[in-house]
C-alpha cells in the first residue's frame, strides 16, 4: 500500500501534462437499450479537425486507458492535438456507463452494437459519413465485429494488440471480474524478479494508469467478453476477412496475449490493398504507454489514420 500511495505522490508532483493547453472534452448523452453510456469528446482549441476517431477499450478496464495525462502519454490528447476529435466510449456496465444486472449482457456482439450506437451520433453530431475507430485488445474484437457489420460507418480500423484467437479454454464461472491493483498492472513488462520495469514504463504512468483503473473500475467489470475470449486457439474472433475498411494491425512482439504469426494470417484475410500490419519489436500489449516504443507506435497510427 505504501507503494501505491508513492506512485501517486510521483504523479502530483510531476504537475501539469504536455496536452494540457488547449484540449477540450465534454461528455455527450447516450443511451442504448434503456442503459446510459459515457461518450466523452476530446478536441484541440487550436486544431479542431473534421475527423472523427471512436477509441475502443480493452476487456477490464475502460477508455481512461486512452488518456494516461501524465507527461505526454495520453493517446487521446495526442491525437487531439494533430486535428482529430476523439470519441471515447465506456462499454455498458464499465468504467463510467450505467451498471448492468448481467455481466453476462455486454458480451463481444453486444458491445459490437454498442460501438455502432456511439458512431451514429457522432457522425450525427459531426456531420461526416464516416470515422475512424481504434480499437486495443478486446476492443479489437467488438471494433472489428462492428466495422464488420457496419462498414458504411468505417473509414480506417486501427486493430492495436488484436486478439485474433481464442486465448485458451477456461470457464468463466462469475458474471463480474473483481478488479485488482495486481491485475492492473498485469500490462506492463517486468523485470526477472517480477518486479515493473520502470526502465519500460515510467512510475508516473503506472501510477496514473492504476489509479484510474481503481477511481473507475474498482467496483468491478462484466464477464462477458472475458467469456467469449477464453476459448480455443482454433476459434477466430474478429472478422477480418469481412472488414471492408482500410485496416492497421499493430503489435508488439512480446505481447503475452497475441502472436505475430496471427496478426500474420488475420492481415492476409484482409480485402482492402490499403491495410498495413506493423510490429515493433520489444513492445507489449501496453506498447502506447512504453517509454521505448509509445511514439512509435501514435505515430505510425497517425500516419495510418492519415
Amino acid at each position: 500500500m505504501l507503494a501505491r500511495i508513492l506512485l501517486v505522490a510521483l504523479v502530483l508532483l510531476q504537475g501539469g501534462a504536455a496536452f494540457a493547453a488547449g484540449i477540450v472534452t465534454d461528455v455527450v448523452p447516450l443511451e442504448r437499450n434503456g442503459i446510459n453510456l459515457h461518450l466523452q469528446r476530446m478536441f484541440s482549441e487550436e486544431a479542431p479537425g473534421d475527423r472523427q476517431l471512436l477509441l475502443v477499450h480493452g476487456l477490464t478496464y475502460s477508455s481512461h486507458e486512452f488518456d494516461v495525462d501524465t507527461g505526454d502519454y495520453s493517446l487521446a490528447r495526442f491525437l487531439a492535438s494533430n486535428g482529430f476529435t476523439v470519441w471515447m466510449l465506456d462499454i455498458a456496465g464499465y468504467g463510467s456507463s450505467q451498471e448492468v444486472e448481467d455481466g453476462y449482457m455486454p458480451d463481444s456482439n453486444y458491445a459490437a452494437e454498442d460501438i455502432a450506437a456511439a458512431a451514429d451520433l457522432v457522425l450525427e453530431r459531426s456531420g461526416q459519413q464516416r470515422l475512424d475507430v481504434l480499437g486495443w485488445s478486446w476492443g479489437t474484437v467488438t471494433g472489428g465485429r462492428f466495422a464488420a457489420n457496419h462498414p458504411e460507418k468505417v473509414g480506417k480500423l486501427v486493430l492495436y494488440a488484436p486478439i485474433v484467437a481464442g486465448l485458451g479454454v477456461f470457464e468463466v464461472k462469475s458474471p463480474f471480474n473483481k478488479n485488482t491493483w495486481e491485475h492492473a498492472a498485469g500490462d506492463f513488462q517486468v523485470k526477472e524478479d517480477g518486479r515493473i520495469d520502470y526502465d519500460i514504463t515510467e512510475p508516473s504512468v503506472v501510477a496514473t494508469f492504476l489509479s484510474n483503473c481503481w477511481r473507475y473500475d474498482g467496483k468491478g467489470s462484466p464477464n462477458g467478453g472475458r467469456r467469449d475470449l477464453l476459448v480455443g486457439a482454433d476459434e477466430r474472433l474478429i472478422p477480418t476477412a469481412s472488414i471492408e475498411a482500410p485496416t492497421l494491425l499493430i503489435v508488439g512482439d512480446k505481447d503475452p496475449y497475441v502472436s505475430v504469426e496471427l496478426c500474420e494470417e488475420a492481415f492476409g484475410t484482409l480485402k482492402n490493398k490499403e491495410s498495413m500490419l506493423k510490429v515493433v519489436p520489444g513492445a507489449s500489449h501496453a506498447m502506447m504507454m512504453e517509454k521505448p516504443f509509445y511514439k512509435e507506435f501514435r505515430e505510425a497510427v497517425l500516419a495510418f489514420l492519415q
